[in-house]
């Protein structure tokens, strides 16, 4: 707009400087620039009226690195554009559109993030040849896509086959969903109380709560716990947002892959509970919406109890040794995920990025 208001000005002033000194040739290139200037602005004003910008809507979700079909219409309006893009935020570079009544763009584009991303409007930009003017019409309002964590196999150490990884020992039975702990292990360890059932032995009655109460309890143990393995997400001090992403796409491979084999529980930041996923994935798509809008956060230790099946310990943090919290949790058997490595620990499998290392009992680990 500066540049059409300074170019008329210039021709203004050269058709009074040819009246002023009596120069007809000077007329010729005052009255020249000030056609430009307004023929230049009546384009442009032309082709902007009733021009549009419509975007198709696309889905709503899309996983990592799948394509979103993006599908934009340009429509002009009286006359075509002397000039012109249109700028998509989707497509990064812009698409000419000079001298076309209309104009589709059909492209598949990618998200190498999950998360949610919120996508403004496209913008047609009209424009005469020298930009003498601009005009510029918006698209039809913005839109938002749920870009969720892509789910990869789980392999064996060095990227052989989920078979392999099943042969390597981290397979649904003999590794990553463990076995229930023995008779032995389960009388040392305790998960709390629970009303006494007529067949227990005496030996289970917790008889401090008998003398107080008058009332009949039961010890219960760690033995009778969900066989099912259980997957923690812990987001707690990642070493970076890739870290971060990385155990996302971890958690949820590992979800799917065990819940199609025997079933799991997955723990997410800030929950108190474990989610359960079986066998019909039922729970699944709520699950994986979660995981795409994970942030940083603790597991809270309401969360975490005594499993009879092996816990598999997701973390996006630098790892200097086995977790604590993983320590002191009694299980089956104990992995540790990470995409950061664990110091003197041999890697039982790898998935989405991370390995998983496998951990002894009292937070032990496997030495290579």
């Amino acid at each position: 707009m500066i540049r059409g208001i300074a170019t008329g000005l210039l021709g203004l002033a050269l058709c009074l400087a040819a009246a002023t000194f009596d120069s007809a040739s000077l007329y010729v290139p005052g009255v020249a620039l000030m056609a430009l200037v307004v023929g230049s602005f009546a384009w442009v004003t032309l082709a902007a009226r009733g021009a549009s910008v419509v975007r198709r809507p696309g889905p709503s979700r899309v996983v990592e690195g799948d394509p979103y079909p993006l599908r934009v219409e340009v429509r002009s309006g009286v006359l075509p554009p002397p000039g012109g893009e249109l700028i998509e935020p989707l497509l990064g570079w812009p698409v000419p559109i000079a001298g076309r009544w209309s104009r589709k763009v059909r492209i598949n584009v990618t998200f190498s993030r999950r998360g949610r991303r919120a996508i403004d409007s496209g913008v047609l930009v009209i424009r005469d040849p020298l930009r003498l003017h601009v005009r510029e019409v918006h698209g039809d309002g913005a839109a938002e896509v749920l870009v969720l964590p892509r789910v990869e196999p789980v392999l064996a150490p060095g990227g052989g086959g989920a078979g392999a990884g099943e042969r390597s020992g981290i397979g649904v039975e003999a590794g990553l969903a463990g076995r229930r702990l023995d008779a032995a292990t389960a009388e040392l360890e305790i998960d709390g109380l629970r009303g006494y059932r007529e067949g227990s032995p005496a030996s289970r009655i917790h008889w401090p709560s008998v003398a107080r109460h008058g009332e009949m309890l039961e010890r219960r143990l760690v033995a009778e716990l969900d066989s099912a393995p259980l997957i923690v997400l812990d987001a707690s001090e990642p070493a970076s947002e890739e870290a971060l992403d990385a155990a996302v796409r971890a958690a949820a491979s590992l979800c799917v892959h065990l819940a199609r084999s025997t079933g799991c529980s997955i723990l997410l930041p800030g929950d108190r509970r474990p989610v359960e996923v079986a066998h019909d994935m039922g729970a699944w798509p709520a699950v994986h919406v979660r995981l795409a809008l994970a942030a940083p956060g603790a597991v809270p230790a309401a969360g975490l109890a005594p499993r009879g099946g092996s816990v598999l310990w997701v973390t996006a943090a630098e790892l200097l040794g086995a977790p604590r919290a993983l320590e002191r949790l009694p299980a089956a058997a104990r992995f540790v995920v990470s995409p950061s490595a664990l110091p003197d620990a041999a890697v039982a499998f790898e998935v989405a990025g991370c390995a998983g290392y496998r951990l002894g009992r009292a937070g032990r680990r496997v030495a290579a």
